[in-house]
């Protein structure tokens, strides 16, 4: 009766606020029995499937479950199309009150929208769409609560009308902005809940940049706080948040299922216990007709922990803004998982990608590529095919950071495009020093020879017993492996486009393990009795390819180090060269002193070839060791010079 009196006295603006509350209130519940028509369809017409569950969802709009849960559970086929369930007339009556309580709301507001919207559920109602009755035609349903594509009115349409203008007059009647979020009958309790979203909301609103969204409603609604925010523009994509006491719950929807999961992931370390992302249909919304609806509840030990809670949520929100754009663009980059595991980590880090966006996004990394590794990459080839995943995830992190740093501080774009392309070379480098990695396991091998030929030798100088066929069996398992290691190599030295240089340092190590090999080979079938000073001679030649081994090893371990930039590696690398390049000498003059000791001491002809032959393979995989240090030493330089 008052309200009849104010409205009488034409002064229904003093209704305003809380006609939206009730409007919005409405909003939320016809959802939820929207939800409900839509579940007893699909359980009459597959009843062998467990029905759908809306106990968290009911609470979060004021429902009670148990009705609903009637309704669905006890939906069945009528024939010729049509379905039959208890209390289904009641819940018809229900929807079409709830879209009255909107358009009450809204034509207080603004008189000329509220009459269209009037029109519009008029002629829904004429056409039988809301007749109350307990069984309903099942394609009625799905008119009622989809979007067509030829903009054919339907009550979920008109639903969605409503919800916009009452977001738009809410923010118009506010009746105060608390700090950004519009509000309007609150009690002194709600300010701290309110407040606490607001702060996480505002300590990363920034990170939208240009993009619209995140405008906040907040009102009270019977015992219950309620607070809304747009997000960005998309129709399905929601959320409301509902506080009592300590009590929060979020109510959430979105088109994309995997940004709906990004959402809840973001909020780990509260223990929220939230609903399966269950699915709905509504024509002309998102891949499939469908959207995700997802509910959290997170009962809070205090005010401080609510509070706490209300600013993750806030804080979380700039993110979704944009999300599925900015997975897509990183999908062509990298693989899906990686794709979301980039984003999560920009949110938690609080950089956000919507600055990567605005700067061109995938342009920005296309055109990097195509600067710095314009023979590296080629044309649709993913990030981590040329680069390995995890520099092409660190790489991507680095380019989102370096995007909203810039775009933050004011700083040209030409100056982030230098550093996004300055850190893909740098990303490049280090490939090449993996790759240089894996020449160091095949050097590693080449030592492993080299000293079991000495160790062999050795036991043959102390009179102890030498197992030849050990040794050759050894040597070949070694030589087998390195080829293994050689190709992998190679492989990915195409792959990467690394140049010459690396597959030339990977031929003569192999080479020079292909020597050993033969020299251990030569070694085990030497026969008994081999004068002490030969074998002296043969012990020397033997220290100086293991040393020669160790030196090829020092030099590259230090030049893989030398593109980070350490002058220092690059000095260690060249030392390592020079003492390769001089066992490489004192192996030449050793293996002439054996030779020379062969020719003047009259021995057996099995004995003299197998020292000299022996002696030739160790002084040859020195030869190739030599060959090595030198285009190592280039490839040092090159980097160096760059």
């Amino acid at each position: 009766m008052k309200s009849q009196i104010i409205e009488q006295l034409g002064q229904a603006d003093i209704l305003l606020p809380s006609l939206v509350a009730e409007g919005l209130a409405a909003n939320d519940r016809i959802k939820v029995r929207m939800s409900a028509l839509q579940a007893a369809s699909n359980h009459a017409q597959q009843p062998d499937r467990p029905a759908t569950d809306l106990h968290v969802e009911c609470p979060a709009a004021g429902l009670a479950p148990a009705a609903l849960a009637t309704l669905i559970g006890g939906a069945h086929l009528a024939g010729d199309g049509r379905m039959a369930a208890p209390n289904l007339a009641k819940l018809m009556k229900e929807i079409h009150d709830d879209v009255t309580a909107m358009i009450r709301a809204v034509s207080a507001g603004k008189s000329s929208e509220g009459e269209t919207m009037s029109a519009r559920l008029a002629a829904i109602r004429n056409a039988g769409a809301l007749e109350a009755s307990n069984e309903i035609e099942i394609a009625r349903i799905a008119k009622l609560t989809g979007v067509a594509q030829d903009g054919t009115d339907s009550l979920h349409r008109l639903v969605m009308d409503l919800h916009k203008a009452l977001n738009r007059l809410a923010a118009d009647c506010s009746e105060e902005i608390l700090a950004g979020a519009h509000v309007f009958g609150l009690q002194q309790e709600d300010r701290a809940p309110v407040g606490s979203f607001m702060k996480g909301l505002n300590e990363t609103r920034a990170l939208k940049f240009n993009h619209p969204g995140l405008e906040t409603m907040a009102t009270r609604s019977g015992s219950r706080l309620l607070i809304q925010n747009d997000i960005g523009t998309t129709d399905a994509h929601v959320v409301v948040i509902a506080v009592e006491k300590n009590s929060v719950t979020v109510t959430y929807t979105d088109v994309h299922r995997a940004r709906a999961k990004f959402f809840i992931g973001l909020f780990d370390k509260f223990q929220a216990k939230w609903s399966g992302l269950d699915r709905h249909t509504a024509v002309g919304l998102g891949d499939d007709d469908a959207f995700f609806l997802v509910t959290g509840q997170y009962k809070a030990e205090s005010s401080e922990d609510r509070n706490a809670f209300l600013a993750a949520l806030g804080a979380a929100v700039v993110f979704l803004i944009d999300w599925n754009k900015a997975r897509k663009l990183l999908r062509s980059w990298v693989a899906k998982d990686d794709a979301a595991r980039i984003l999560e980590w920009a949110a938690r880090q609080r950089i956000g990608h919507r600055a990567f966006l605005e700067l061109g996004g995938n342009e920005l990394i296309g055109t990097a590529v195509r600067n710095a590794a314009p023979t590296r990459i080629g044309f649709g080839e993913r990030l981590d095919q040329a680069l390995g995943r995890n520099a092409a995830v660190d790489f991507l992190k680095t380019a989102m950071r370096a995007s909203t740093e810039a775009l933050s501080g004011g700083r040209s774009v030409r100056l982030v495009r230098d550093q996004i392309e300055a850190d893909l070379v740098r990303h490049l480098e280090r490939v090449d020093s993996a790759l240089l990695g894996i020449v160091l396991r095949q050097v590693g091998l080449a030592h492993d020879v080299a000293a079991a030929i000495a160790q062999h030798i050795a036991a043959l100088q102390g009179g102890r017993p030498a197992d030849g066929a050990l040794l050759t069996a050894r040597a070949g398992r070694i030589e087998r492996k390195a080829d293994r290691i050689a190709i992998e190599a190679r492989k990915e030295a195409t792959r990467l486009d690394a140049g010459p240089i690396i597959e030339q340092l990977v031929d003569r190590v192999e080479e020079a393990v292909d020597e050993l090999e033969q020299a251990a080979f030569i070694a085990s079938v030497a026969p008994a009795g081999i004068d002490p000073s030969l074998l002296t001679a043969l012990a020397g030649l033997c220290a100086i390819a293991t040393t020669a081994t160790e030196a090829a090893a020092s030099g590259l371990a230090a030049a893989i180090e030398v593109p980070e930039g350490r002058r220092a590696d690059s000095e260690d690398a060249l030392d390592a060269i020079a003492r390769l390049i001089d066992a490489e000498h004192a192996a030449d003059s050793r293996e002439r002193d054996v030779t020379a000791r062969v020719f003047a001491g009259g021995f057996n002809v099995a004995t003299s070839l197998s020292v000299l032959e022996l002696a030739r393979a160790i002084e040859r995989a020195t030869d190739r060791l030599a060959g090595f240090g030198h285009l190592l030493r280039r490839h040092i330089m090159t980097e160096l010079s760059a």
